[in-house]
């Protein structure tokens, strides 16, 4: 069985984002961050964030589908990182300090974490990135997922400190 490629494999990222929001939604994520992580999330402002989210990852998806050039790869990793590697390093660290399920942990582990790795390793066998570009992507995604949980979720203050 042949290997799909970098251009290829991208398109699983938003398939496995279209599969973790409904699993977040319908386990209550929005009020489980208002409970147990002092966030200020309503279901209306979880819609619109994903809605976005997701146009984006569609957007940067096609770019770097459509060319061999360094810097799409470079954009798309660094944003799908952030709403898919670093989300489930969010929902094992949420679970960890809640002492409870994090809606979203069951998809973010058996998805975002493999395709997130997998996509990292296929940029680098591909040649499309260095593996410091892999790495240099994945921590601008961390980045982009502090702002977006400082910002969104606790309106630019720690609610633990």
């Amino acid at each position: 069985m042949r290997r799909p490629t970098f251009e290829q494999f991208l398109w699983v990222m938003p398939a496995a984002y279209a599969i973790h929001i409904p699993e977040e939604f319908l386990t209550g994520f929005p009020a489980w961050m208002a409970t147990h992580m002092h966030a200020s999330m309503d279901a209306q402002g979880f819609m619109l964030n994903n809605a976005l989210f997701m146009a984006i990852l569609l957007s940067v998806s096609l770019w770097a589908s459509k060319t061999r050039s360094a810097l799409p790869a470079f954009v798309h990793l660094s944003w799908a990182s952030g709403n898919l590697f670093w989300n489930f390093i969010f929902h094992l660290w949420t679970t960890v300090q809640a002492d409870s399920y994090s809606p979203g942990l069951v998809s973010a582990t058996l998805l975002y974490y493999p395709i997130s790795i997998w996509a990292g390793v296929l940029a680098v066998k591909e040649r499309r990135l260095t593996p410091g570009a892999v790495f240099g992507a994945f921590a601008i995604g961390a980045g982009l997922m502090l702002f977006v949980i400082w910002a969104g979720l606790w309106r630019f203050h720690l609610p633990f400190a």
